[in-house]
């Protein structure tokens, strides 16, 4: 599978070239979420804690990649935390095309960002959910809950990258202050329009091919 992903990039890049679109092209590579536990790799994620189906940084921090040789510097980078939603306002953006102004559009214009004609963050919060299971990331802390196990997880990311140190019992200020920007932000969301079939155990330091231990942490992912 990645050399067949690799082939197909590679031929849109080409088919770029040809067709004289090259330079001016913005091509972005992502992906939707870290590698699974299932698989059996414990490394695949490193040095991040967890997997897709978490909201560890193993499971949402992900590569992404944009090629722009007109208005990117080649080998250039950006640390502030971004977004899978920022894909669509940046396409927008750099096509000068207005954004819908019915509704709410959480994504930003990456370009003034990385380019430094905006100062700052791009966001102040991000956000995750799924079902009793979120997250919120605020000015470098990073929160999540789960109803199952009940637990609250905080991490001060700028310090503790790979979320090894759990704050919520030191920090109870920073727990219900990070609570409450999910509570108004759940509250300006669509309600899901099906319900979740199943909830299914993950553990976040293990693969699944390796042995259970009862002091494992995981989470409960539903679908």
């Amino acid at each position: 599978m990645i050399q067949a992903l690799d082939r197909s990039v590679g031929r849109i890049m080409e088919s770029l070239k040809q067709n004289g679109l090259e330079d001016n092209t913005m091509v972005i590579f992502s992906s939707d979420n870290g590698g699974p536990g299932y698989i059996g790799i414990p490394h695949i994620n490193q040095p991040y804690r967890g997997w897709k189906l978490t909201m560890f940084e193993g499971g949402t921090h992900v590569p992404f990649f944009l090629k722009w040789p007109k208005q990117i510097a080649s080998g250039s980078s950006y640390a502030k935390p971004i977004s899978h939603m920022d894909i669509f306002a940046t396409a927008a953006g750099i096509a000068d095309a207005p954004l819908p102004a019915d509704r709410v559009i959480d994504g930003v214009n990456l370009v003034p960002y990385i380019s430094g004609e905006k100062p700052g963050d791009p966001h102040e919060q991000l956000f995750w959910r799924q079902g009793h299971y979120q997250a919120v990331l605020s000015n470098g802390w990073k929160l999540q809950v789960a109803q199952r196990p009940d637990k609250v997880w905080l991490f001060n990311l700028d310090e503790d990258p790979t979320e090894q140190a759990n704050l919520a019992d030191k920090r109870p200020d920073k727990v219900e202050a990070l609570k409450a920007l999910l509570v108004t932000h759940n509250a300006d969301q669509a309600q899901p329009l099906w319900p979740s079939n199943f909830e299914g155990p993950v553990s976040i330091d293990k693969t699944l091919d390796q042995p259970e231990s009862p002091d494992d942490e995981y989470v409960y992912w539903p679908n």
